[in-house]
């Protein structure tokens, strides 16, 4: 089936676009990061949210000896699903440290403050990880807590394939079904159809996020819902003026003489028959729902902390852009950049494949 599926012409035409290749390559490997981040993140704790405040703010590259001390509660191992969707709850508290001795039954080491200012401590061994001390490397760098951004990245990349996924659902779902009545039925219902596609269409998306979003109130799944509510009109738009061109056709005419019913022959012989044009647009849409989850995250009604969001991230050290450290507010915004590339260049490359022009 698979080798069936790289041998037909779309496959062929496909893979053979430089950038819908790319962006394939890009949205695949995205998704894998989605599904195994918190195997890969160097920070596998809940959220990426483990915080060393001693170090917060630090530049990319920058490396910490951390003492591991265990917590008052026994943490059970987690399981593989477990840990696959959650991460894995934390077994040490992390300290900084700039050096250290054992002596005897003790660890001896000077915890790290701030620059050029340390403490020396004493603390058992037996409170300590088999392993006491680990030096990490914060490859992009840590926010303001100490948190890692790398880790924060992967792990917020389900964040925005989730938002793009559900908001996609949800507007194909309404605007298919919106639009193909209004094309397959015409006149009033028509007229109907329209005039709400053009009041919601004269409504700025922002706003109407905003709305929504006070309506259902602030969180995950609540952002997902609002930005599907508002994508939809595109769809409808689009759908709408398919079926007009495809309920003349011959074959449609057929089913009407053959007394197939209305439903059947909307959703077995014309939907099909337009799928390329919604399939370009709902690439399109996937990657407008990337930017509209990271500019509410931005402004504060999208995703809450500690759940990590690249928009979140973004409002939480864009300070630091005209300081010492921009890469803290950069890396997410390129990490958006590149996943709406992706996505925009997929679907230009759909729009090739399937020959679809000047319908969007």
């Amino acid at each position: 089936m698979l080798k069936s599926l790289y041998s037909s012409p779309f496959a062929k035409k496909l893979l053979r676009n430089k950038g819908a290749s790319f962006g394939l390559i890009l949205i695949v490997l995205s998704l894998l990061l989605a599904l195994f981040c918190y195997f890969i993140s160097p920070d596998p704790s809940p959220n990426a949210n483990r915080m060393i405040p001693e170090i917060g703010s630090k530049k990319p590259g920058y490396t910490a000896s951390l003492l591991r001390i265990k917590r008052d509660k026994i943490v059970k191992q987690a399981a593989f699903f477990d840990r696959l969707l959650n991460g894995t709850e934390e077994a040490y508290q992390y300290t900084p440290i700039t050096s250290f001795i054992i002596a005897g039954d003790s660890l001896i080491y000077q915890k790290f403050i701030d620059e050029s200012i340390t403490e020396r401590k004493t603390i058992l061994l037996s409170q300590c990880s088999e392993q006491p001390v680990i030096n990490m490397t914060y490859h992009l760098g840590t926010d303001k807590f100490g948190r890692d951004i790398l880790s924060r990245l992967m792990i917020g990349v389900r964040v925005s394939l989730s938002v793009g996924l559900v908001s996609v659902l949800i507007s194909l779902t309404i605007g298919i079904l919106l639009g193909a009545i209004a094309g397959y039925f015409r006149g009033w219902v028509d007229d109907i159809i329209m005039w709400f596609i053009n009041v919601i269409w004269s409504i700025p998306t922002l706003l109407l996020v905003f709305a929504i979003t006070l309506a259902l109130g602030k969180g995950f799944w609540q952002v997902f819902i609002a930005v599907g509510l508002t994508m939809w009109v595109n769809v409808a738009r689009l759908v709408r003026g398919q079926v007009l061109g495809v309920r003349e056709l011959e074959y449609i005419e057929a089913t009407r003489a053959l007394g197939y019913s209305h439903s059947r022959t909307i959703f077995r012989h014309i939907l099909p028959n337009i799928l390329g044009p919604v399939m370009v647009i709902a690439a399109s849409n996937f990657a407008s729902a990337i930017v509209i989850e990271a500019g509410l995250s931005f402004l504060g009604v999208g995703v809450q902390p500690p759940q990590p969001s690249w928009g979140l991230m973004i409002k939480e050290n864009y300070n630091f852009i005209i300081t010492h450290n921009p890469m803290l507010a950069l890396a997410p915004g390129i990490a958006i950049m590149l996943l709406v590339l992706a996505f925009n260049l997929l679907g230009n490359g759909l729009r090739d494949a399937l020959n679809v022009r000047g319908k969007l």
